[in-house]
């Protein structure tokens, strides 16, 4: 065959989409007729591209870019002409992230930003600042533009400058900040004051996604309403005067730093994440009452923390997606149940002490269209078959940890096993294709530090 079938360019295109990016570049180089069509823009739509040493990149390089559309770039350490560049080949760029590690930046950096007309993201990750982070001169030309901002692992010369800065950026709608440190010190964070946290929900009245980094732990609890600014225009603690939040995380939260009504005011919410960083013995879980008012919650994601048994009961009946990173034992899952009757997507940890978990899921969750399972030191067995009874079950995820599969493979053994294959081959035959089986090991995104989110609208 001279060239591929004359097939229409919409249908190759579509049948391209369901390629990996290693998938394509490698079609790329089979003939100039598909490397025009794995160029074509819909398939590249919200593709990050790492950039680094921009004086290696060919023009041939830039124009595939362009060819591309492509508009987020995450990138190392950008010297003067090095900005030049990436302005002069990308300037209808609309997300930059700074991967940078262990860098020491100057207040001015930054001001580059402001030579992209169409810019909207900006996220920062592993860096020290010795200057303020956002200027007077880069926070006056970018507050009408940015809608998210994302700060992690980041150590900055003063905390409340920066905040008090970020509170100018009236159009945010994404706010994640989670903090390394402050000044030159040891790797200690206090919390944000009140009032300045406050000034800061305050003002941002479009946000609606914040991811908190809580490393700070105080000597005493944060207030009550720390979460909960009151109306400067009807001043009380029953008038609630911060942003709609949609999404709210919390990263690193010691449970003894925010008190048990703390969520009384967020009843918006639709999204709630908690990262906890540990659990001391004695100490009474806030879940149970931080539950009770969100009635319009569908997403809900717990990692780490007290035993499920202590807030399974308070979980709203509104939750459509559940991810459980902590023990669970076959006794919470039927205490779960009956709470989510319409749960469409669980994430769930499968290990030794948790029973024959799937073969009880398709009796206690029938709705199911998405699971995620995640071995800890073991593969699937044959239970897994048992799954083929979930009758809206689209995609099955099974994740095993890196440092397990590394084992086996040294030991001539790869992921998925052979045993694990055969499983995944006859739950497609039961289900007649209809279940959709990835298989994965647990990893780091390098652009997504600490776990945080980093995503465009």
């Amino acid at each position: 065959m001279d060239g591929p079938p004359p097939l229409p360019p919409e249908l190759w295109v579509c049948v391209f989409s369901y390629l990996s990016t290693e998938e394509k570049h490698t079609v790329r180089t089979c003939c100039r007729h598909l490397k025009k069509l794995v160029d074509h823009p819909s398939l590249w739509r919200g593709h990050t591209v790492v950039l680094s040493d921009l004086r290696r990149y060919t023009y041939g390089f830039w124009d595939t870019l362009l060819r591309r559309k492509l508009t987020r770039v995450a990138v190392r350490h950008l010297r003067r002409k090095e900005w030049r560049r990436l302005v002069k080949f990308l300037p209808t760029l609309t997300a930059v992230v700074f991967v940078d590690g262990g860098r020491l930046y100057k207040e001015k950096y930054l001001d580059h930003l402001a030579r992209f007309p169409e810019i909207r993201d900006v996220g920062v990750r592993n860096a020290t600042w010795d200057e303020p982070i956002l200027g007077q001169s880069v926070t006056a030309q970018l507050r009408e533009r940015l809608t998210h901002l994302s700060v992690c692992n980041v150590r900055l010369p003063c905390t409340v400058q920066f905040i008090n800065a970020v509170s100018h950026l009236g159009n945010l709608r994404y706010l994640l900040f989670h903090q390394q440190g402050e000044g030159y010190g040891l790797d200690t964070v206090r919390p944000v004051p009140r009032g300045v946290f406050h000034n800061l929900l305050l003002h941002l009245n479009k946000l609606q996604h914040l991811s908190w980094g809580m490393r700070g732990e105080p000597s005493e609890p944060l207030p009550d309403d720390y979460l909960s600014p009151s109306d400067p225009q009807q001043p009380g603690p029953d008038w609630y005067g911060g942003p709609a939040l949609t999404s709210l995380e919390l990263v690193d939260y010691p449970e003894t730093i925010l008190p048990e009504n703390a969520l009384r005011s967020l009843t918006s919410l639709r999204s709630l994440t908690v990262r906890y960083r540990y659990i001391r013995e004695g100490i009474t879980c806030r879940l149970r009452s931080w539950l009770s008012p969100l009635k319009q919650l569908e997403m809900l994601t717990i990692i780490g923390g007290n035993s499920l048994a202590t807030y399974t009961t308070t979980i709203p009946s509104s939750v459509t997606r559940l991810t459980l990173r902590v023990a669970i034992t076959l006794k919470d899952m039927d205490s779960i149940a009956p709470k989510v009757p319409g749960l469409e997507h669980l994430d769930i940890e499968q290990n030794r002490s948790s029973g024959s978990l799937c073969r009880r899921i398709p009796m206690l969750f029938p709705e199911l269209r998405t699971l995620r399972i995640r071995f800890f030191r073991r593969e699937p067995e044959k239970d897994l078959l048992s799954l083929h009874r979930l009758r809206h079950l689209v995609q099955l995820e099974l994740l095993v940890e890196r440092s397990f599969i590394l084992r086996d493979y040294l030991n001539g053994h790869p992921w998925p096993s052979p045993c694990v294959r055969e499983l995944i081959d006859e739950l497609r035959q039961l289900s007649e294709n209809r279940i959709t089986v990835i298989t994965a090991m647990r990893q780091r995104n390098p652009l997504k530090e600490c776990d945080c989110v980093w995503e465009g609208d």
